[in-house]
């Protein structure tokens, strides 16, 4: 008896209509978490890719700064002829992909200069994060006299 009451309950067109509307409703909330699933799992490989695409940039070996590169880079900020220049790259001390410390002389006197990720060159003083003058205690160091300056 129970099977047929359930088959005289929905046989009813209002019990049929609020049915249907029901598994519409039922079925578009299951389409739309797909779509969710489907763009998050899009986002997520693309977000990978990229990030496994930075990572192989970081495995990149970095260039090192040699005498010919300094003395190039020099020369080239100062306009000097590349085949004759008038400063001269004496000694590399740090040699740091982003930052290196050179020792230029011009005219017998020696100066500290500063080469910035390989392509930009400076000669002032250069301070850190703490004030502290990284010129004058290189200077300091090398035993150059700032006065000859």
């Amino acid at each position: 008896m129970k099977i047929r009451d359930i088959i005289k309950k929905l046989s009813n067109p209002r019990v049929r209509r609020r049915l249907k509307i029901g598994l519409s409703v039922y079925g578009g909330i299951i389409i739309i978490g797909l779509l969710f699933k489907l763009v998050y799992d899009i986002g997520y490989f693309n977000a990978q890719s990229l990030k496994d695409d930075k990572n192989s940039e970081l495995n990149i070996p970095h260039t090192v700064l040699t005498m010919e590169t300094a003395q190039r880079i020099v020369s080239g900020a100062l306009k000097e002829d590349p085949n004759n220049p008038k400063t001269i790259v004496n000694l590399i001390i740090d040699n740091d992909q982003k930052l290196s410390t050179i020792i230029i002389e011009n005219n017998k006197l020696k100066k500290i200069a500063w080469i910035i990720d390989m392509r930009l060159f400076f000669t002032n003083d250069l301070f850190n994060n703490e004030g502290y003058n990284l010129t004058e205690g290189i200077e300091h160091q090398y035993n150059i006299n700032r006065n000859e300056r």
